[in-house]
């Protein structure tokens, strides 16, 4: 059976594999603080339905605590260790089932296990502050073993922590004109999925918020990431194919071991 991709934008996603939805850092606002969403619609009311929702890290465009109020009741959450005493706001969503993980700890969600890796990525909530919990990537295995690295940069144990894979849903840009540390451009991308040997990768992250007032600093930083980790990725991992999609498209990805 296949599993099917969707991006909504930003670090969203939809997995569908064996019947079951994974929803990846849900994201559902048309401007955060000083962001507006620059290309793709906000997604649709069906894109909040999900049976686990996934939070990689604390910055808020990844947990995001207005888009995860959406999610219907019972929606099962996992986030970072610590994320519960670092982000209050979290204990008012009574109706979700939030539970806290770490690297290496494993869910069971339906006939899917769901495993926390580690992540190269600041873990605060905020810029300054001491509120933080570790950064997270997960790997959803089903049909496919699926890994959504939220945010992270390369480091050295990561084909040991995450792979193998059979699909990478990885960040090649950001938010801004500027990457920091502890993130993934398009050549770096492109470098993990070498090292991970998934055989399909979908680009994420990229070409949809930007700072209000900066459209014309640094666009290309805004527009070429995806095609620019298309082009690097046939350099670095030759096999792979990659799926760039557009926002609110769908891949169907079948999956052979």
């Amino acid at each position: 059976m296949p599993v099917e991709v969707t991006w909504w934008g930003h670090a969203t996603c939809t997995l569908e594999d064996t019947h079951t939805r994974v929803l990846t850092d849900p994201l559902f606002a048309r401007r955060l603080a000083h962001l507006r969403r620059r290309r793709g619609a906000v997604p649709p009311p069906p894109a909040l339905r999900a049976d686990v929702a996934l939070v990689s890290h604390l910055h808020a465009d990844h947990l995001h605590l207005p888009s995860l109020a959406r999610l219907a009741p019972g929606t099962r959450v996992l986030v970072p260790r610590g994320a519960l005493r670092a982000v209050p706001g979290l204990r008012r969503l009574t109706g979700l089932a939030v539970s806290e993980v770490a690297p290496g700890d494993v869910t069971t969600v339906g006939p899917l296990v769901v495993r926390a890796v580690p992540a190269r990525h600041d873990g605060r909530r905020l810029p300054v502050g001491r509120h933080r919990a570790p950064a997270l990537g997960f790997v959803v295995e089903g049909e496919a073993r699926t890994y959504f690295a939220g945010d992270t940069g390369l480091f050295d144990e990561m084909a040991k922590e995450v792979g193998p894979v059979d699909v990478a849903l990885l960040p090649v840009g950001g938010w801004g004109p500027h990457l920091g540390e502890g993130h993934l451009d398009a050549g770096r991308a492109a470098e993990a999925l070498a090292l991970l040997g998934a055989a399909s990768a979908v680009p994420v992250h990229y070409g949809t918020y930007w700072p209000i007032g900066m459209d014309a600093v640094r666009p290309h930083e805004f527009h070429a990431p995806g095609h620019e980790f298309e082009r690097l990725a046939a350099r670095y991992a030759p096999d792979a194919v990659v799926h760039r999609l557009g926002h609110g498209e769908s891949v169907r990805l079948g999956v052979t071991r």
